[in-house]
């Protein structure tokens, strides 16, 4: 059954230059996930072995000028300062999907972002119910977050034929998510506040926005500055990561016409996400998720003493079942009051394996932990804990949703594939989209 004309559809199948972006984005962010999977099970094992103690002091090694107050453990450059490298490519994909993306027509951006704010509220509140008249109320945001490399990890396990909207509708959710995570962070978590530092953050940054705006590529330029603007936010007191986003939001998508038009080659933001995503990917997170997981759990008894506070409860709640009812809720909220439908060949079923996917709140939830409860301490322990608890569950009910709709999304890549014309662009993405009441492939069942 089709939409009615303009309105929004569920999963509807993007352009084939989105397509196309999307899927070479994923495929950077699968072999970085899967390094964060490795750091996470190194980090476990040593942390839980005779030679716990040699994790600790390394993750507790300071490097650093300490006259400038940048004399920090080597967990906490991890969480400060190669973090802001992954927010910074966040700020780029968020930047360039809602300038130059398919999510600059509201229709189409109107469902992730809704979706990724039903995501973060309800963990949210349900970590609150579950924590109400206790102290760790503190921690509210921390099943907030959605880690797309993690999940995309988890999908690479599976191997799983995952459609190409609902790829797109995945790292949109986390895109977005992880914006509203870095705004959480900075206005939630910033202890104490140095205007006089943060307004001299803005030096650099304005610089850095006006070479940038003046298509300026050369890092000897760029990289100074950046990691001015870095200090500058760090000693601020606001959450040095939050500078990575700013950086981001200054780098223009569009192609000028004095750069030669729009096949003069790839944009400022395309290039600098080109160059740092692999760093991001493949060093910044799963370095931090290294120095981050290592929590000695202590045999089952440890583990059920953990899930005994009510702060790791209220995190593993927030992940499996908040993280489903924000975004199903949210996009049955989208369906009821825009008229939409889900595209002929996706229903519920793929999306509640959206949300259990979403469910997977790794990178930023322990950041998030930290800010929250100090680095090192018992609480902070519980919430690493409930973190993982949390992922791993979501992770597993997503694998079962998943593959039980895998046959499905099987026959939906082969017929996205079909390429009669041999121009290169697959038949499906040439007939228009789907309210606009052109053909399209005859929609197909399970029979």
């Amino acid at each position: 059954m089709n939409a009615p004309h303009g309105s929004t559809r569920v999963f509807a199948r993007g352009s084939w230059t989105e397509a196309s972006r999307i899927a070479a984005v994923l495929r950077r962010e699968t072999v970085g996930g899967l390094l964060l999977l490795a750091g996470t099970v190194v980090a476990l094992a040593w942390a839980n072995s005779p030679w716990s103690g040699a994790y600790e002091a390394l993750r507790d090694t300071r490097v650093g000028p300490a006259s400038l107050h940048l004399d920090l453990t080597l967990g906490t450059w991890a969480a400060d300062g190669l973090l802001a490298v992954f927010f910074f490519v966040a700020g780029l994909e968020l930047k360039r999907e809602f300038v130059a993306g398919d999510l600059r027509d509201p229709r189409r951006a109107v469902l992730p972002v809704a979706a990724a704010v039903g995501g973060m509220v309800v963990p949210a509140v349900l970590y609150v119910l579950v924590n109400l008249g206790g102290d760790g109320l503190r921690g509210w945001a921390i099943p907030t977050a959605t880690d797309i490399a993690f999940a995309l990890a988890v999908l690479a396990v599976i191997s799983t034929h995952l459609p190409s909207a609902l790829r797109t509708f995945l790292l949109t959710l986390a895109v977005v998510d992880d914006l509203l995570a870095i705004t959480i962070i900075a206005v939630f978590y910033t202890s104490s506040l140095a205007a006089g530092w943060l307004a001299l953050a803005l030096v650099p940054l304005a610089v850095f926005g006006f070479l940038v705006q003046r298509r300026v590529r050369s890092w000897w330029l760029l990289l100074p500055l950046a990691v001015l603007t870095w200090v500058f936010v760090h000693e601020s007191g606001v959450h040095a990561t939050v500078a990575g986003v700013l950086l981001a939001f200054t780098v223009p998508v569009v192609r000028s016409e004095a750069a030669g038009g729009p096949d003069a080659g790839p944009g400022l933001a395309e290039h600098l996400e080109h160059r740092f995503r692999p760093i991001s990917a493949g060093i910044a997170v799963p370095v931090f998720a290294f120095f981050a997981a290592g929590v000695t759990v202590g045999g089952l008894s440890g583990l059920v003493e953990s899930l005994g506070d009510r702060v790791a409860l209220g995190i593993v709640a927030g992940l499996v079942v908040g993280k489903v009812v924000g975004i199903v809720g949210a996009t049955w909220l989208v369906t009821r009051f825009t008229r939409a439908e889900f595209a002929d060949e996706l229903g519920w079923p793929d999306l509640v394996g959206m949300a259990l996917l979403g469910g997977i709140g790794f990178t930023v939830s322990l950041l998030i932990g930290e800010l929250a409860f100090g680095t090192g301490s018992e609480r902070d322990d519980h919430v690493k804990v409930g973190v993982l608890v949390g992922t791993v569950v979501s992770a597993l009910l997503a694998a079962v949703v998943l593959r039980l709709r895998n046959r499905r999304y099987r026959r939906i890549e082969e017929l996205e594939s079909v390429d009669e014309d041999a121009d290169g662009v697959p038949d499906v993405y040439q007939r228009g989209p789907d309210a606009s009441g052109t053909p399209r492939p005859r929609p197909f069942t399970d029979g």
